[in-house]
């Protein structure tokens, strides 16, 4: 097998199975095949880039405890991105377990059968998984049905998605499924065509707090395509007792088309969806719910929707809001969304709580929805519900 190192600006050509102990600083090293990756993160250090050659390697990939250091990530990525490579099958395409300061960027993940990319604690104390970045990835293809992810992160902190495709996850899975996960972005992804009943494009649950969805795409994301809370065995808590299922998320400037309902908040305590586009929900625009019940449990309470925009028909969201038992509805705020019924314009929905300046009949003058282009266009009487422009607030 044969690994190329860069050293700064010298290039050594490496034949074997380890590194040379000299390489400390700035080392690039280049893999050919699934061997060479494996070898090469076995003896990865701070500061390192691997970086794959164009092609197929096997997925089924296992590293634990691959430690980067502030600063000096250990970065996994494309040696040519225009040609990213392909990681395929394996139960999960790849997996980290315990990994700190490492970056996955412009690769290529498909047909794993159980998680398409999975990042965990290994189980350990909370906070062994952190400063985690995934950009520019794309993962799809997850099978057979199930409960199967794209991205899985369990007691993650401190990371960032950004950039990412995923598509065609498990019918009962999520695009990016969180338990446990503290202070992190999910930015500018595109989720599609995954999930079904009971599926999800991003769930955060188990104790996840302080995570934000920021400017993403949910297309038939599943049948809840934003789902805030959950339900969570009482062992895969991180911590281990919070009393809620998730807390203080925010999802933001996100346009979501279709599932059965746009956002569901289950057994959070905390969450805002604001500026955001739901066209043509087919049940429900938002649900209050709770599937975790019991005595250290706080009921999902203090959410906020406003400034959103819920386009409908008629034939197909039976009720904009639907709120579930066991639940604190009064604690939630509604304001300033804009719901308009394309088949029946005149319609105002009957919504089951009170809202503050909300606006029904206004067409949001989408530029072309048909052809899923959801800006809105200058003028439109719709703002400023809806996501904002770069520059525009």
């Amino acid at each position: 097998m044969i690994a190329i190192i860069t050293l700064l600006s010298v290039t050594v050509t490496m034949v074997g199975t380890s590194l040379p102990e000299q390489v400390t600083e700035g080392q690039r090293v280049t893999v050919a095949d699934v061997g060479d990756l494996r070898r090469v993160l076995g003896s990865a250090r701070p500061g390192m880039t691997i970086a794959l050659e164009p092609g197929v390697y096997e997925g089924g990939t296992f590293v634990r405890d691959l430690i980067g250091e502030p600063g000096r990530p250990i970065v996994i990525t494309a040696a040519d991105p225009d040609r990213p490579p392909v990681i395929r099958g394996g139960g999960s395409a790849f997996q980290l377990s315990g990994p700190a300061h490492v970056e996955l960027r412009d690769l290529v993940l498909e047909g794993a059968t159980g998680n398409g990319l999975n990042i965990d604690d290994g189980g350990s104390a909370e906070g062994s998984a952190h400063h985690i970045v995934l950009r520019r990835l794309v993962v799809r293809d997850v099978r057979p049905d199930g409960n199967r992810d794209g991205i899985k992160l369990s007691g993650v902190d401190a990371f960032r998605v950004e950039d990412c495709t995923i598509e065609r996850w498990g019918s009962g899975g999520s695009g990016i499924d969180m338990v446990g996960c503290h202070d992190g972005e999910i930015v500018g992804c595109v989720f599609r065509d995954g999930g079904g009943r009971g599926g999800n494009g991003v769930q955060g649950k188990g104790g996840t707090a302080r995570v934000a969805v920021k400017r993403c795409r949910f297309e038939q994301a599943g049948d809840r395509a934003l789902n805030l809370g959950g339900s969570t065995g009482t062992p895969f808590f991180r911590p281990l007792d919070p009393g809620y299922e998730a807390k203080d998320l925010l999802v933001e400037d996100c346009v979501v088309i279709g599932g059965q309902a746009g956002v569901a908040f289950v057994g959070v305590d905390g969450a805002t969806v604001r500026h955001c586009v739901f066209y043509r929900p087919g049940r429900f625009g938002l649900r209050i719910l709770q599937e975790t019940v019991g005595p250290n449990f706080v009921p999902s309470r203090n959410g906020q929707f406003v400034d959103n925009i819920v386009a409908y028909r008629s034939d197909e969201m039976v009720s904009p809001i639907n709120i579930g038992p066991n639940t604190a509805p009064e604690t939630f705020t509604l304001a300033r969304n804009v719901w308009y019924c394309l088949d029946a314009p005149e319609q105002s929905p009957r919504l089951d709580l009170p809202e503050e300046g909300g606006r029904s009949g206004v067409d949001p003058g989408f530029v072309d929805p048909e052809g899923g282009d959801f800006r809105l266009r200058p003028g439109s009487p719709a703002r400023p519900a809806g996501p904002r422009e770069a520059g525009r607030d």
